[in-house]
């Protein structure tokens, strides 16, 4: 296995776990998500360790990427479980954690497993999607309804799940959020602005869904949506966040099978040496 550009080689001594969550099982339009962690850590390797945004470098970040989750094929319940598992078991020994999927309701787990250590976590969702409805496809834990159930069961307010640059959704996904989390359509900056004067020192957990981004720049996803935000956009809103305590973050959706050249996997490779650097750093 590749690990990902700058791992070290043992988690001795390390703040930060990278782990791949494979998870494809919920997935309504294209799959391939579980091949994403993989390829993304391929493209990371060709990417160079240091950051002209931050001016700093990704081999001064101690992190270890452990590789990809072993998950049960075809039993969501029990992968959910494994995620779950195994994010609660490093958060509880003071790591933070970088995971990679995979399609968005591995997310899930991993905050649920945050918030029995950080009851006064706030999560910060940059997408295409509410993924706000109560379920789907007769299921309640969905790619689809991800954040309703993070809003309900995760948080110690629905309000502390800020939501940027969603385009898509249903009339009653558009109003739960309007009514119940603090809901930016469209907007990125300068809500984000804001909100992270709003959070302060809460605990935070980042979830970055890639089809938030164009789909003419990240083509590599199941489910694109027009008029989304630039990757420009998304680097220079960043740093925006450079203060907040974040306690994880997760890059989810990209599905290779449906990219073109791997552009979209080595945005999200880029997104998490930037998250990895912001946050992991010798400075913090």
């Amino acid at each position: 296995m590749n690990r990902f550009l700058s791992s070290r080689h043992s988690i001795k001594g390390v703040k930060w776990i990278l782990q791949g969550l494979p998870l494809d099982m919920t997935v309504t339009r294209l799959h391939g998500t579980s091949s994403a962690p993989g390829i993304i850590r391929d493209e990371s390797r060709g990417l160079e360790t240091f950051s002209f945004l931050q001016e700093q470098d990704l081999d001064d970040v101690p992190f270890f990427d452990i590789g990809d989750l072993v998950l049960v094929p075809g039993d969501l319940e029990k992968s959910l479980k494994v995620i779950g598992s195994v994010s609660a078991g490093f958060f509880r020994k003071g790591f933070r954690i970088a995971s990679l999927g995979g399609e968005h309701l591995a997310s899930l787990p991993v905050i649920r497993a945050a918030s029995t250590i950080f009851p006064e976590l706030v999560v910060i969702h940059i997408d295409a999607h509410a993924d706000l409805r109560d379920s789907y496809h007769g299921m309640k834990e969905n790619h689809a309804t991800v954040m309703r159930r993070v809003a309900e069961e995760c948080l110690s307010s629905p309000s502390l799940l800020y939501q940027f640059g969603i385009r898509s959704g249903t009339r009653d996904e558009y109003r739960w959020g309007m009514e119940n989390t603090s809901f930016y359509p469209f907007d990125l900056t300068g809500p984000l602005e804001r909100a992270a004067g709003e959070i302060g020192t809460r605990p935070v957990y980042l979830s970055i869904d890639i089809d938030a981004i164009d789909p003419g720049e990240a083509p590599g996803t199941g489910t694109p949506e027009p008029c989304g935000l630039s990757s420009r956009e998304l680097f220079k809103a960043l740093p925006l966040m450079k203060d907040l305590d974040l306690i994880g973050f997760d890059i989810v959706e990209v599905s290779p099978p449906n990219d073109v050249n791997n552009i979209t996997s080595v945005l999200a490779a880029k997104i998490a040496r930037e998250c990895l650097i912001m946050w992991g750093g010798a400075c913090r």
